[in-house]
């Protein structure tokens, strides 16, 4: 099921890149693609999700369960056991026991208003020897009138132990290599809501500008006082900073010769200083970059046609790759972001390599592209750190709003490569590799609690040690590319065998995406490829459908269960083997009168009759009962079963069936919860004898018994990921194997993850 979405692209024009070009309309499914990554790292060489912790698990007591609490951006304690991180949500800091990175626990929190005022704000923390630097912002909208400060806590009793007036409000902060000093970033940001004399609402400046705080850390944490940096305003007039007289520090980053990079987001800029002398020795513009090849509207298309040009990158993230160069993540602000990652030459500031559409195209491979930023800044790339695995510089690239984090090795600065993707829970912005441990920890800012998508703290741990035999690995899987462009994909809420290829699959993007379109999959690779689309067409041209279930007919050709906004908009549709709609086939009347918004969800074909699941119950049948019905098109005639649906005791929860299948001479239904992460209850596959004789058409259907076939909870959690919600669409392919597949929503109140489960053969998978 999904709500209405914002009308559908419904041109060719508008497929070019998307998968499809107009040559491939015409003829049909497109030319089979191929994936450009090799996907399969040795596990001796990659990251392994060892758990996903949602961060309200480690609320106070009297805290309701859906109050918003977040992590963003964390520190870990020296002996690499205790990862610390912000929550600037709930004003306060966490603290999170990863001993066991397989099961961390939560050691509770320390609220700020217990070190000042209930009003201040976590910005950064970062720990030192047995101290954590907790960086405040005490502002409190007054943005006239910048304040903070840094409060030193010990970390085993968590007491102040000393406090640091900043003298503004402050971002991030960094600690020396050899724990020298600290630098913090002073922002002093601008009020989004205020318009400056000439100028427009939120633009620059708006004093007071930023500047930079050193703190040595020598002696007892109780005698550590700041050193201030100002920056030169004809020094950065002349780099080509935009406002130079208000500069807004964003990111700080320190390399092993106590040199601190510093991006100055809002005015495109970086400055380098000595941080044992505090004299700045460089500044420098970002520049800017034009961009081809990704999507610019947001239409509820992958139009992959789009472009930005001479967009200014404006850095948020920075960090050292050795001693002599920089990389950054261009999130942009106001007038910027180029969607990607930018490696600079630290005493120059020439540009050695940029990632142009390549973070943006790997959002689109792996289903994480979210349409509803098309026309914003894309994945907005917004955390970054950069750290050495098995001696070799790696950077660490956050997409914020694609929910996922890029490893890429950067031996060569001019020539980054690609390593692998790691899947996170939403809002992405604090990487914290812990090298002691080979373990990686990513925060995560974005909480909702009304879809019980939470923000996390995501762990990983690299090499094979963390290697779990059996475990599905992200992605499991991906599109492969065409003419230099991949396939657009997301939001797959249906499955099907192909009945000529043993070894492959039909899928479908729901409404989240369009216009409609069919998709292949090779499950012989490894992750499985998306490599051919079929988009379908009426009367000549893309239609947007909301299609729910799939079912390959023998003869060619497919049906589509569609859901529409209302009983109405529910149909059977059947398409020719070249993406034509033949016939569209509305429910009956009396059926269609009882529905909502969740309406078919599934189909399946047996020989020339066509079985559909209903989501829910309709208003005239007992709670708890949904329909399956059987349709003959000899006669166009109807008749109906009822299937119990399992109970839920959980406030605001409800069940529904999301597929259904013949096999064996039975039905395999699909049954799932409303829940995700750590509440998830019921996803679950049951068996259902096919009925003999005719069913009925008027209430109270007859409810056929069921029983379990495979429990799904399992599988998903076997990830080690966040539980996804929509266990959408299973299919059993000709080699006999079962797949499952999840529905990530096109990233709206879901995380974005898709996991393909292969889950071996049916024969031994639905044993019950």
């Amino acid at each position: 099921m999904r709500t209405a979405r914002a009308t559908a692209v419904t041109t060719v024009a508008a497929l070019i890149l998307a998968g499809c070009s107009t040559e491939d309309t015409k003829s049909g499914e497109t030319p089979k693609a191929t994936s450009p990554i090799d996907w399969n790292l040795p596990d001796a060489d990659r990251y392994h999700r060892t758990a996903t912790y949602p961060v309200y698990l480690n609320r106070p007591a009297d805290d309701p369960v859906d109050k918003e609490t977040v992590a963003e951006i964390s520190t870990v304690a020296p002996d690499g056991n205790t990862v610390i991180y912000t929550d600037a949500a709930a004003k306060r800091i966490g603290f999170l026991d990863v001993t066991d990175p397989a099961k961390p626990v939560g050691k509770g929190t320390l609220s700020l208003a217990e070190l000042g005022h209930k009003d201040d704000q976590p910005t950064s923390v970062a720990a030192v020897n047995d101290h954590v630097l907790v960086v405040v912002d005490t502002t409190g909208g007054d943005f006239a009138h910048p304040s903070g400060r840094v409060d030193i806590v010990r970390i085993s009793d968590r007491t102040r132990v000393h406090s640091i007036d900043l003298g503004g409000q402050p971002d991030s902060i960094a600690i020396s290599p050899d724990g020298s000093f600290a630098a913090i970033a002073m922002e002093n940001q601008r009020n989004e809501e205020f318009t400056p004399s000439g100028k427009e609402e939120g633009d620059l400046p708006q004093p007071p500008t930023g500047f930079v705080q050193l703190i040595d850390l020598k002696g007892a944490p109780n005698t550590w006082t700041p050193r201030k940096v100002d920056f030169d305003v004809d020094a950065a007039r002349q780099a080509g900073l935009d406002t130079p007289e208000d500069l807004e520090p964003e990111y700080v980053s320190i390399n092993s010769r106590g040199q601190v990079a510093v991006t100055l987001q809002e005015n495109n800029g970086i400055a380098v200083l000595d941080g044992r002398t505090g004299t700045v020795t460089k500044i420098f513009s970002a520049g800017s970059q034009s961009v081809d090849g990704i999507d610019t509207k947001e239409d509820a298309a992958i139009d992959q046609t789009g472009s930005i040009k001479d967009t200014p990158r404006e850095p948020d993230a920075i960090g050292w790759i050795g001693d002599d160069y920089v990389a950054t993540a261009n999130e942009g602000d106001w007038k910027g972001g180029t969607r990607g990652w930018t490696i600079f030459n630290a005493e120059t500031g020439t540009v050695v390599w940029d990632a142009g559409n390549s973070l943006e195209q790997l959002a689109v491979r792996t289903g994480l592209h979210i349409e509803s930023r098309a026309q914003a800044k894309g994945p907005e790339p917004e955390g970054l750190a950069i750290t050495t695995i098995g001696g070799r510089p790696v950077a660490l690239i956050a997409a914020e709003r694609s929910n996922f984090v890029a490893v890429y090795d950067v031996t060569e600065p001019a020539a980054p490569r690609f390593r692998q993707i790691l899947p996170t829970t939403p809002g992405p912005e604090g990487v914290l590799p812990i090298p002691s441990r080979n373990l990686l920890a990513i925060s995560s800012e974005a909480d909702d609690a009304e879809n019980r998508v939470r923000a996390s703290v995501n762990l990983y741990g690299y090499g094979e040690s963390f290697a779990t035999a059996g475990k599905p690995d992200f992605p499991s899987i991906v599109s492969g590319d065409i003419d230099g462009a991949p396939i657009g994909w997301g939001a797959l809420g249906a499955l099907s065998a192909d009945p000529k290829d043993a070894n492959r699959l039909y899928t479908a993007t729901d409404i989240a995406y369009g216009p409609a379109r069919i998709l292949g999959v090779d499950v012989s690779r490894k992750p499985a490829l998306i490599d051919s689309a079929l988009t379908v067409t009426e009367h000549g041209k893309p239609v947007t459908l909301d299609t729910e279930g799939i079912s390959a007919r023998p003869d060619g050709g497919f049906v589509l269960a569609v859901e529409g906004e209302d009983g109405a908009g529910n149909q059977i549709v059947y398409v020719a083997a070249d993406g034509a709609i033949e016939k569209r086939v509305p429910l009956p009347k009396d059926i269609a009168a009882q529905l909502g918004s969740n309406g078919l969800e599934g189909i399946a074909v047996e020989g020339s009759a066509v079985w559909v699941a209903l989501q829910r119950e309709l208003k005239s049948d007992p709670k708890g009962v949904v329909r399956i019905g059987r349709y003959t098109p000899d006669g166009d005639k109807w008749d109906w079963f009822g299937y119990q649906l399992d109970t839920t005791a959980t406030k605001d929860d409800w069940l529904g069936v999301s597929e259904i299948a013949v096999h064996n001479g039975e039905l395999l239904v699909l049954e799932r919860d409303k829940l995700n992460g750590p509440d998830a209850r019921v996803k679950a596959l049951y068996r259902v004898a096919i009925p003999e004789g005719a069913g009925q058409t008027g209430n109270k259907p007859h409810v056929l018994p069921k029983t379990m076939a495979r429990n799904l909870l399992p599988d998903l959690q076997a990830t080690n990921g966040y539980v996804q919600e929509k266990v959408e669409g299973f299919a059993i392919a000709g080699n006999q194997n079962l797949y499952v597949v999840t529905d990530n929503d096109g990233l709206d109140d879901a995380n974005g993850e898709t996991v393909f489960l292969g889950l071996g053969p049916a024969a031994e998978a639905l044993k019950g």
